[in-house]
C-alpha cells in the first residue's frame, strides 16, 4: 500500500483496549454502535455515512482490536474495497498470549493488507510509539474505553492534540 493511502480522509483507526472483563460480544455491539452512530464523541459528532472510510488500522492486541480487525475482514465479503493495516508495536507482542488468541493474530496477520511492525523488539515506548503512529496515519479514531488512565487514553488524547477526530464507546 502506498503511504498516501492510510493518511487520506477514508483511513479510521481502530484503537481499541482489552479488558479480560469484556465478552466477545462487545465486538458485534461496537459494530451496531457504528453503523448506528451512536458514539459519545470527544470532539464533535459526525457522521459515518459522510465519509467513505476503507482502510482501518488496528493496533492487534487481543480482545477488542482483534474483534474489530475480524469485523473489517469479514466485511470484506461485502466490501471488496476495505483493506486492513495490522499496526504491531514489537515483534514477538503476541508470544505470552493463550494458543487460542495468538491463533487469532496470525490469522488476522495474514489477512491485512499492510502489517507495520513499529519497534523490531519490546521496548518502554513501543506502544505509545504504535499508537502514535497509528493516529497519525489516520483521520478519525475510534476507540473502547473505560475511563480509566491507560494507553487507549493516552491515544486519545493524542489525537485530540493532533486535531484528529476521536469518539468512544463508553463502557
Amino acid at each position: 500500500m502506498p503511504g498516501q493511502e492510510y493518511s487520506d480522509p477514508g483511513t479510521f483507526l481502530l484503537s481499541l483496549q482489552y479488558y479480560s472483563s469484556f465478552a466477545p460480544s462487545i465486538a458485534a455491539s461496537a459494530a451496531a454502535a457504528a453503523a448506528s452512530c451512536s458514539w459519545r464523541a470527544v470532539q464533535p459528532p459526525f457522521a459515518f455515512g459522510a465519509y467513505a472510510y476503507t482502510t482501518y488500522i488496528t493496533g492487534m492486541a487481543y480482545g477488542v482490536d482483534i474483534w474489530a480487525g475480524q469485523i473489517d475482514v469479514r466485511l470484506r465479503k461485502h466490501k471488496p474495497a476495505l483493506h486492513l493495516i495490522a499496526a504491531v508495536p514489537f515483534r514477538g507482542f503476541e508470544d505470552r498470549w493463550s494458543t487460542d488468541w495468538k491463533r487469532a493474530y496470525q490469522e488476522l496477520l495474514e489477512q491485512a493488507d499492510l502489517v507495520k511492525c513499529i519497534c523490531p523488539g519490546y521496548n518502554a515506548g513501543a506502544y505509545q510509539r504504535r499508537n502514535e503512529w497509528m493516529v497519525d496515519h489516520s483521520s478519525r479514531v475510534i476507540a473502547v474505553f473505560n475511563g480509566e488512565p491507560s494507553g487507549t487514553k493516552n491515544t486519545i488524547d493524542y489525537a485530540k492534540r493532533n486535531g484528529v477526530l476521536c469518539c468512544y464507546l463508553e463502557l
